[in-house]
């Protein structure tokens, strides 16, 4: 995968699930276990498709099923994320924390240069 966090294998093996189900079963298991954290953005269907070996209608479908039970969401042209959890400030938060971390890397900003900065943002606001 071209995500260092996104880790999916299938098993061609008859008998073995549909390829759907296994990439339904799998995305929504690392969601739930919280490998993969609120916001995470998902491969597009046709990246993910090609990565794979599957046809789109393959990725689709597992997407659909995974957006039905409320594991993912898609934001229009900006992707498909893994869903928040919990209420709505929380949903809010996460979605905002995932934006400032991709644009903290595309700056090149490194992983502890990103957090300082938050950490900074915040106690300006919040106080020590």
């Amino acid at each position: 995968m071209t995500s260092t966090n996104l880790k999916l294998t299938l098993d061609g093996a008859a008998g073995a699930a549909a390829p759907y189900e296994q990439l339904r079963a799998q995305i929504s298991r690392q969601a739930r276990s919280g490998r993969l954290p609120a916001g995470f953005k998902l491969p597009t269907v046709r990246g993910l498709a090609e990565e794979l070996g599957l046809a789109a209608n393959t990725v689709a479908k597992a997407y659909r099923a995974l957006e039905s039970d409320g594991v993912i969401e898609t934001r229009g042209r900006n992707g498909t994320f893994i869903a928040a959890t919990g209420d709505a400030p929380a949903r809010e938060a996460s979605a905002a924390a995932q934006t400032y971390a991709e644009r903290a890397h595309r700056l090149g900003l490194t992983r502890e240069a990103a957090e300082a900065a938050a950490v900074t943002a915040l106690r300006a606001r919040y106080g020590s």
